[in-house]
């Protein structure tokens, strides 16, 4: 029972850096996609579907980094902090 709580530890430890890198990773690309989104609106004036695609990237994307984080936050990797609930 000691070595799975030591093991547990040490896994929490190391997934922690590891999260926070993915998760601000992720921001940047959401936030570069939204900027790319604008940059086509301007540039195509509706006449193509860049807008959309790196709009619709953006969504996807930011589906996919709450369920990671939902996930992360289930098997441990990541601890709430902040607001007691």
């Amino acid at each position: 029972m000691r070595q799975r709580r030591l093991c547990s530890r040490l896994v929490q430890r190391l997934t922690q850096p590891i999260m926070k890198i993915v998760v601000g990773i992720a921001f940047i690309l959401i936030i570069a996609s939204l900027g790319s989104a604008l940059v086509f609106l301007m540039r195509d004036k509706g006449r193509s579907n860049r807008t959309v695609h790196a709009l619709a990237f953006r969504v996807g994307f930011s589906v996919l980094l709450f369920v990671l984080i939902l996930v992360a936050n289930r098997l441990g990797w990541i601890q709430p902090t902040g607001i007691a609930y």
